[in-house]
């Protein structure tokens, strides 16, 4: 086999003649941390979206949760749907600006690798707990350089671990700040269809739940975006290809109406759903068990099921990589072992 296939070839000359001159060419990347020999039929940016799928960090999404923790209903969005949702969305947005889909695909399954068990809850706790503070995305990140591959990482490429680490924007401004932009305008595409996704599925789901009722839904949201699941994501997209497209690439942008009204429904969540009675007592519950499970581990630390030894040799860190490894029910499953006591049986 040649070192490199003509499929590759073609795929590399058809980057050059269509996308678009401000798009991240895949011949162009920054290369990985540790140099490696080019596939003969991937591009770099092709390679790690694989590397990250097949990844057992990604795997575990699909029991992590969203908004609902470890939800009985099949059809309550998890952290692996909502991955797969944010990855749609950003390949329709690049796909309209002619920037690199492989890219944008590669950030947007890689961007939650690094949440904790029960979600926001499991990751507020740890970042109470650790001297040096815990974040997801630098979690992330740390999950695709460090813990991944038996302590070998997946040496990514710094394109996509650069998306990886600046997708987050919590509750603060949707668009970045001139510090916070990412390196490429494909990370920029995934750090606002990250909010698209969630809003949208996060309100279906809070429906769902009978959290809430569409009456309910702000009059703004319902006139600028539309009234239902599909009207409101076709509108947010539209928004970000044409105003991007308006400001001549410089950076990805969204209409002013479509960005307040945005605003407006995530501020509706924060307050109907996600601070939600029913929402907190369970986020209280999973905030125990995340922090019993810590101080335990760390007590024990020998006992954790883990080959991984932080090389700093920091307990703290050890114990965080391992909890925030954890799916809600493997947490659940060790904090009842730990925690609950077992009916009596005859040895």
């Amino acid at each position: 086999m040649s070192s490199t296939s003509e499929i590759k070839r073609d795929y590399l000359i058809y980057e050059d003649k269509f996308l678009h001159p401000k798009a991240t060419k895949s011949s162009a990347t920054r290369g990985r941390l540790k140099q490696e020999k080019p596939c003969w039929l991937r591009t770099e940016f092709q390679r790690d979206r694989d590397r990250i799928i097949h990844s057992k960090s990604f795997r575990r999404l699909k029991h992590k949760t969203q908004v609902f923790i470890a939800p009985a209903g099949d059809h309550y969005r998890t952290r692996l749907t909502h991955t797969l949702e944010v990855a749609q969305i950003a390949r329709t947005i690049a796909r309209a600006l002619r920037l690199n889909e492989d890219l944008v695909e590669a950030i947007s399954l890689g961007h939650d690798l690094g949440h904790t068990p029960f979600g926001h809850a499991g990751e507020k706790v740890l970042n109470e707990l650790l001297t040096s503070g815990f974040h997801h995305a630098k979690q992330s990140l740390r999950a695709v350089d460090i813990l991944e591959n038996n302590g070998l990482g997946l040496n990514l490429t710094i394109e996509v671990r650069d998306g990886i680490l600046k997708h987050t924007k919590g509750f603060g401004p949707i668009l970045p700040s001139e510090s916070e932009k990412p390196l490429t305008l494909e990370a920029e595409v995934v750090r606002i269809s990250d909010i698209i996704a969630y809003v949208n599925h996060d309100l279906d789901d809070a429906l769902r739940a009978s959290l809430i009722t569409e009456d309910e839904i702000p009059l703004v949201v319902k006139r600028v975006l539309g009234c239902t699941h599909s009207e409101r994501i076709n509108t947010l997209v539209a928004s970000v290809i044409k105003r991007t497209i308006e400001v001549d690439y410089e950076y990805v942008s969204i209409e002013n109406e479509v960005l307040e009204a945005l605003e407006e429904l995530r501020s509706f969540l924060v307050l109907r759903v996600y601070n939600h009675p029913f929402v907190l007592r369970e986020v209280e519950k999973s905030e125990k068990v995340v922090r019993e499970l810590f101080y335990y581990f760390m007590e024990n630390e020998a006992s954790i099921r883990s080959k991984w030894v932080d090389p700093e040799g920091k307990p703290e860190v050890k114990v965080a990589d391992y909890i925030s490894g954890m799916t809600d029910r493997f947490a659940l499953k060790i904090y009842t072992e730990l925690f609950v006591p077992s009916g009596w049986r005859r040895l």
